[in-house]
């Protein structure tokens, strides 16, 4: 995994989650990485950060490191405002 993704690159969000012992995925196709990581950090509901993994070219970013890449420096858009 590389440090810093190509923000402007096609992603590829999954996301997983276990309920009353249910296994349930979820599939969403992004634009860019960085739209894919605004939604992580911006919308995603919180529970499901443990299972979510971030596909961007051959790099996969899984959890926490999700949410590490939206505080960057690097990081490309605006930030919501809390």
């Amino acid at each position: 995994m590389s440090a810093v993704p190509d923000y402007a690159a096609f992603a590829e969000l999954y996301t997983g989650y276990s309920r009353l012992g249910a296994r349930r995925s979820h599939y969403e196709r992004f634009a860019t990485a960085a739209e894919a990581i605004r939604f992580v950090a911006e919308r995603m509901p919180r529970h499901l950060l443990r299972g979510a993994a971030l596909d961007v070219g051959d790099d996969r970013y899984e959890g926490e490191a999700i949410l590490a890449l939206y505080l960057s420096s690097a990081y490309p858009l605006e930030r919501a405002t809390r």
